[in-house]
C-alpha cells in the first residue's frame, strides 16, 4: 500500500508540473496583453511599460518561466485585473459554492445512474433494458443550457414549484462558515434558509447531473454485465445465496470497480461544467467567475481557475484508486502490468 500511494504521488507531481507548464504557456500564447490589461484602457505606454517591469514580462522567458513555478510553489496565482485581489482568495472564496453545486449533482448521479445500469444489466435484452439504456442516451445528447432552461421554464415559470435563479430568497440569509449555502445554515440551525437553499440547489444539480448520469449508467450496464456472467456468481448462486445478495454483494461491489473511475474522474468534469450552469441559474461559484473574467480578459483569473480544476482531477484520481482497492482487495493481488484481479476464492463467495 505504500508504494502504491509513492508511486501515485510522484505519478501525481509529474502530472501537476506538466499543468503548470500548460498554463505558464497559455499566458503567452492567448491574445491581448497582461499588462496592457492590468494598467487600464486609459493608460499611457509609459504607465504600461511600468506595469510590464512590475509583472516581470519584460524579463527573458525562461525567467518568466521559473518565477511563475516559484509563485505557484507560494500560493501566489497573480492579482486579479477586475477585484485588484489575489486571484487564489477570489478561487478560496467562490470554490466551496461550486463544490456544492457538484455534490449535489454527484448524489443525483449516484443515486439515479447505479439503480439504472444495474436494472438495465439484470434485464438485459428486455423492455426494461432498452427503456434505460434510451434514457442515458437522451441525458447525454441534450445540452445542458437547452436542459437547464427547459427546466427553469417547466419547473419555475409555469408549476412554480422550484425557485428559478439564485441560491437564496429575499430575504434569507446565512452566515458564511463553510461557504456552502445549504451546510452553512444546516451548521447555524436555520432550517427555513436550510429547505431554500436545497430547493435553490435542485435544478442547477439536475442540470449538472443529467449527462454524466448517461455515462455511469452505461458504464455500471456493461460492468454488471460481465461480472454477472463470471464464474464465481455461478458459484455463488450453486451456494444457495439469494439473487438480491448475489446481485448487490458480489455484482454490484466489483462492478462499481471502473465506474468509480469514470466518477472520480466526473468531480472535475463537473467542476468545470459548472461554467454553464452557474451563468444560467444566476450562481456564484468558479464557473461564473471564470466567465466573468474570460470577458474581462482577466488572465490570472482564468489560469487560476484552470489549475484549481487541474488539481481537483488529480486529488479525485487518488481517492478513486484508493476507493478501488476497498471495493476490491483483490487488486492488492493484481499482476502490476495487466491491472486484470484474481478471480475470488470460494471463501470470498461464500463471505
Amino acid at each position: 500500500m505504500a508504494r502504491f500511494l509513492l508511486r501515485r504521488l510522484v505519478t501525481s507531481v509529474v502530472v501537476l508540473a506538466g499543468l503548470a507548464v500548460v498554463t505558464f504557456l497559455m499566458t503567452q500564447v492567448l491574445p491581448g496583453d497582461p499588462a496592457r490589461t492590468a494598467a487600464g484602457r486609459n493608460a499611457t505606454a509609459e504607465q504600461v511599460a511600468q506595469v510590464r517591469i512590475q509583472l516581470g514580462l519584460d524579463q527573458p522567458l525562461w525567467q518568466q518561466f521559473t518565477g511563475y513555478l516559484d509563485r505557484l510553489l507560494h500560493g501566489d496565482l497573480g492579482i486579479s485585473v477586475f477585484t485588484q485581489r489575489p486571484v487564489l482568495d477570489d478561487i478560496t472564496a467562490m470554490l466551496p459554492s461550486s463544490v456544492e453545486l457538484v455534490l449535489a449533482a454527484m448524489v443525483i448521479n449516484i443515486v439515479v445512474a447505479v439503480p439504472l445500469g444495474v436494472y438495465a444489466a439484470y434485464r438485459r435484452g428486455r423492455p426494461a433494458d432498452i427503456a434505460a439504456r434510451l434514457i442515458a442516451l437522451l441525458g447525454a445528447a441534450v445540452p445542458v443550457f437547452w436542459l437547464g432552461l427547459m427546466l427553469q421554464l417547466v419547473f419555475a415559470a409555469q408549476l412554480k414549484l422550484l425557485p428559478l435563479t439564485g441560491q437564496l430568497a429575499f430575504g434569507q440569509a446565512v452566515p458564511k462558515i463553510t461557504g456552502m449555502t445549504s451546510l452553512d445554515a444546516l451548521l447555524s440551525g436555520n432550517l427555513p434558509a436550510l429547505g431554500d437553499a436545497l430547493q435553490h440547489l435542485v435544478l442547477p444539480a439536475l442540470t449538472l447531473a443529467a449527462s454524466f448520469v448517461a455515462v455511469v449508467a452505461r458504464t455500471v450496464r456493461s460492468s454488471m454485465i460481465t461480472t454477472l456472467d463470471s464464474d464465481y456468481i455461478t458459484l455463488a448462486r450453486a451456494t444457495g445465496a439469494s439473487e438480491l445478495r448475489v446481485v448487490v454483494r458480489h455484482g454490484l461491489r466489483n462492478a462499481m470497480v471502473p465506474a468509480s473511475t469514470i466518477l472520480g474522474m466526473q468531480l472535475g468534469w463537473m467542476l468545470g461544467s459548472t461554467v454553464l450552469v452557474e451563468s444560467i441559474f444566476g450562481r456564484t461559484g468558479i464557473g461564473a467567475q471564470a466567465v466573468s473574467a474570460v470577458l474581462q480578459s482577466d488572465l490570472y483569473t482564468v489560469i487560476g481557475t484552470v489549475l484549481v480544476i487541474g488539481v481537483v482531477f488529480v486529488v479525485a484520481n487518488i481517492a478513486v484508486d484508493l476507493v478501488q482497492l476497498w471495493l476490491n482487495p483483490r487488486l492488492r493481488r493484481t499482476k502490476r502490468r495487466t491491472g486484470e484481479p484474481a478471480a475470488p476464492t470460494l471463501a470470498e463467495v461464500r463471505a
